[in-house]
């Protein structure tokens, strides 16, 4: 069950691979996502010391949040994977010129769990042709169901 979507990914980058993540959260921060409170079109992932940084994510606060901690909406975040699936990753981003950004933050089995992607990213006139793409297609959506 998806909770928030990054939409302006697929329109900024070329998706390669999927892969699934977990979140260190703060109990407050997990009272906010349930409720819906999340978002993370500006957010990006980086790699530092072998561990993977979800970075400029933002969950803002319930108005009934804990009275002795101070919520930080858009603290660093560290993302759980195996430590090979981590490797690949390093490997990608460093040789390739790849990026690695966050996709989908969704329920599985109870936990909160983050899709991020490898990515590469695209250049203007990628995305003039992937919009020109879109374009066709909803006109020839339009031309049949006219028939």
């Amino acid at each position: 069950m998806s909770i928030v979507q990054n939409r302006k990914a697929f329109h900024d980058y070329f998706v390669e691979e999927r892969y699934e993540a977990g979140l260190v959260l703060e109990g407050w921060e997990v009272k906010a996502v349930r409720a819906g409170r999340a978002q993370i079109s500006d957010a990006y992932v980086i790699v530092d010391g072998g561990a993977l940084w979800l970075i400029g994510a933002h969950i803002s606060p319930l108005g009934s949040a804990s009275t002795h901690v101070t919520p930080d909406p858009t603290r660093t975040r560290k993302l759980l994977m195996r430590a090979e699936e981590i490797r690949r990753l390093v490997g990608k981003v460093e040789q390739r010129g790849y990026t690695v950004i966050p996709l989908d933050l969704h329920f599985a089995k109870g936990r909160i769990k983050l899709q991020i992607a490898l990515a590469k990213g695209k250049l203007k006139h990628d995305k003039r042709a992937s919009e020109r793409d879109k374009e066709w297609q909803r006109e020839k959506t339009r031309l049949l169901h006219r028939r």
